[in-house]
């Protein structure tokens, strides 16, 4: 199933703007271009808590980059110590899936083989995989990159581009990426209208 909610943000008859329902055990996989919005989504929007009182893991490279940063002198430039902060959040993926517990992840979507990793988890109906993709223009997210202080580089944002735009192109089609139960369509107006994403 595709639910394509871009161009309806503030239109009251657009049915799940506000709230996006999984059940308790899903993995939603949250994936755009660097800058998009992924991370403010995931701070405003996924509750804490699920149906079963257990804590949503957000696993989110983003949050791990930030430690990182605090615990290393400001003079030393992130691609030194990059693929620390991947392993790092991979094992942290790897631990929330392992629970079986629901999870939200942060993804920049050019990684195919994070979502069948998911669904690998959830092979034995502890849960299904949902992709919920921001699409926002190059130039929009390049400004969200400069007002974060978080750039990557442009060989880097092209090839997330066409990662992105690939994708896209294939969800248009009515095409679903291998492990996954739904997706989501997202652009700036209707992420900023959606309240929560529960677990329920």
């Amino acid at each position: 199933m595709i639910v394509d909610l871009r161009g309806c943000g503030g239109d009251p008859g657009c049915a799940g703007v506000k709230q996006l329902r999984f059940a308790v055990g899903d993995v939603v996989v949250l994936s755009g271009l660097p800058g998009s919005g992924k991370s403010t989504l995931i701070t405003q929007s996924v509750a804490a808590l699920d149906e079963a009182g257990r804590t949503v893991k957000r696993v989110d490279s983003h949050e791990v980059r930030r430690r990182w940063e605090q615990r290393l002198p400001a003079w030393v430039p992130y691609a030194v110590y990059r693929p620390g902060v991947r392993i790092a959040h991979y094992l942290r993926l790897g631990r929330a899936l392992r629970s079986g517990g629901s999870v939200v992840v942060h993804d920049c979507g050019s990684h195919g083989w994070v979502r069948r990793w998911a669904a690998w988890t959830r092979r034995n109906g502890s849960g299904r995989v949902h992709l919920v993709v921001l699409d926002v223009a190059p130039e929009h997210a390049a400004e969200g990159q400069v007002s974060r202080g978080r750039t990557v580089s442009r060989r880097a944002f092209v090839r997330h581009r066409h990662a992105i735009e690939q994708l896209l192109s294939r969800l248009e089609s009515g095409r679903l990426p291998e492990g996954c139960a739904s997706i989501v369509l997202l652009d700036r107006r209707s992420a900023s209208g959606l309240h929560a994403i529960d677990f329920d």
